[in-house]
């Protein structure tokens, strides 16, 4: 039986659990000259206002100092790694659901964005990073001027 969902993040779960099986069964399929490879992707929400473009990203667990954000040539790359818990003779593992391992977000950004002016916080496992527009890329409101009317009598 099929059940039919609009669900995007069971999407990505399956997909990143097929990757991660795919990974176990044949190692990484990533070329060894494609630099960085990583093996799984956080969540990520990005909003934007008239003001500025937000991105909320997944990652719990993680400090300030093992995650990497670097703006380059109008992308906005998040990577990081989380490492496995070492194993021990004492302690044997029923489940593992958590991914671990590397991860590369990048986003190509509009134009508009200041990216001198990032700003970056990490809040209760979400990395929150804002970009604010840039003062010429803003909506103005240009006011309009209503020029008297000369009276009769001036002309003359």
């Amino acid at each position: 039986m099929l059940i039919r969902t609009n669900d995007p993040r069971g999407a990505q779960a399956f997909q990143t659990q097929f990757n991660r099986l795919l990974s176990e069964a044949f190692g990484s399929l990533s070329r060894p000259d494609e630099g960085v490879s990583a093996s799984w992707a956080p969540p990520v929400d990005i909003s934007e206002t008239a003001d500025r473009l937000a991105f909320s990203i997944e990652v719990p667990g993680f400090k300030d100092e093992e995650l990497k954000l670097r703006v380059e040539n109008g992308v906005l790359t998040v990577e990081g790694e989380r490492s496995f818990e070492k194993e021990t003779k004492d302690k044997t593992w029923h489940r593992v659901e958590r991914s671990y391992g590397k991860f590369l977000r990048s986003f190509s950004l509009p134009s508009n964005a200041d990216t001198a002016k990032v700003e970056a916080k990490l809040e209760d496992g979400v990395l929150h990073i804002e970009l604010p527009r840039r003062e010429e890329a803003k909506p103005k409101s240009i006011p309009i001027s209503v020029a008297k009317a000369i009276p009769a009598t001036a002309k003359a």
